[in-house]
């Protein structure tokens, strides 16, 4: 009695680089790691975080309040925003 074999699917091959960001984006969008694990090495990274960034959710014409008020003020929204609630919080 004969056993199937499985059919193996046809895997592109790993470029040597890519051109951007992006086109490395665009290959592992449509490509899986677990097809060139004989092909990934090991790399060794250190990471220090020393910020972290948190979003809320705010009405539409508080931003642009706030959006007008950081423009007249020549500093970044987030800026502004942080020494607001700052002010207002240790108070």
């Amino acid at each position: 009695m004969k056993t199937k074999k499985k059919a193996r699917k046809s895997i592109d091959p790993l470029p040597d680089s890519f051109s951007s960001g992006e086109e490395a984006g665009e290959f592992w969008d449509t490509h899986s790691t677990s097809d060139y694990e004989d092909q990934l090495e090991p790399v060794e990274m250190t990471f220090d975080i020393k910020r972290r960034h948190f979003e809320i959710e705010i009405d539409r014409e508080s931003f642009l309040a706030l959006n007008a008020h950081a423009k007249k003020v020549n500093k970044p929204v987030n800026i502004l925003a942080s020494s607001i609630l700052k002010e207002k919080l240790v108070s």
